[in-house]
């Protein structure tokens, strides 16, 4: 069965002037000659994304879109038609996103947050009416979790999350140290599920895995830093926040480990690792 949209292992039947052909159960799709690969014979299984193109001809590509349909992207909004908006999401042919499927007019560089989906027409489109395409909580996701979220709005509430690509949830402000974007990414876990299918989400686990988990970011943003930051336990909230993401309390006991280990070293201007070879054996 051929998945429009997504990615398709097809054996090649024929190879014309024009690319190679595969023969599926909804008729011929072609792979253009640029795009074939060097050696490729009939018979040869290729890994190709189909989608339709702007003859309404099933085409694939070797390259590879910036998502898929079934899920939710970023994408740049390159320009503005009589039919819709039409995004970057890394093909030739541009994704549309019509004017029914926008919650507010976008306009050429803008970023917007979609889901991408197969049309009745068989074409593929975008739609940033997100919560329409958000599933009800299943017993696939159960309480403490670890789940992969993506921030699709902020209200005074706090951050309104997908997670798994599939669920809505909710990070509530005081849980955010500082506030993300739309469309960024984290990692967190499903801290209560409600009797109403909503989602409690945090992104940070307590106890002995909490206090690891600190340590590891100081020690990683001070190996992706020559092994020094300028912040200390006299840093604002603010600053450290923004170099590390966590609250000044948290970073303040992950630093007090650290010294006591020896690992670190705490000077005026900031902390140092005390060596290489220490990083490397905590």
């Amino acid at each position: 069965m051929l998945h429009r949209g997504n990615y398709n292992k097809l054996a090649i039947s024929r190879i014309t002037a024009s690319g190679a052909v595969f023969m599926t159960d909804e008729g011929e799709v072609l792979l253009p000659l640029r795009l074939v690969p060097d050696g490729a014979e009939v018979g040869t299984l290729l890994d190709v994304f189909v989608y339709v193109d702007s003859d309404s001809r099933l085409t694939a590509t070797t390259k590879r879109p910036r998502a898929v349909v079934g899920e939710f992207a970023l994408l740049k909004v390159k320009e503005t038609t009589t039919v819709g908006s039409f995004l970057d999401w890394g093909l030739e042919k541009d994704l549309l996103l019509p004017f029914g499927e926008q919650m507010e007019p976008v306009r050429r560089g803008d970023q917007v947050l979609v889901w991408i989906y197969l049309h009745d027409s068989g074409r593929i489109a975008a739609s940033a009416k997100l919560e329409k395409f958000i599933r009800p909580v299943d017993d696939t996701l159960t309480e403490g979790a670890e789940v992969e979220l993506l921030v699709y709005a902020c209200t005074d509430l706090g951050a309104k999350v997908i997670i798994n690509n599939r669920f809505g949830g909710l990070i509530f402000h005081t849980e955010l140290v500082v506030k993300p974007s739309c469309g960024e990414r984290l990692r967190g876990y499903a801290k209560k599920i409600r009797e109403d299918g909503k989602v409690d989400v945090t992104l940070r686990k307590g106890g002995t895995l909490e206090a690891a988990q600190d340590r590891d970011i100081v020690l990683d943003a001070l190996a992706a830093h020559n092994g020094f930051l300028p912040l200390t336990d006299k840093s604002s909230p603010e600053a450290i926040a923004a170099q590390l993401r966590l609250s000044k309390k948290s970073f303040k006991k992950a630093l007090g480990g650290l010294y006591k280990e020896g690992v670190v070293s705490i000077l005026p201007d900031g902390i140092r690792l005390r060596s290489v070879q220490t990083m490397e054996t905590v």
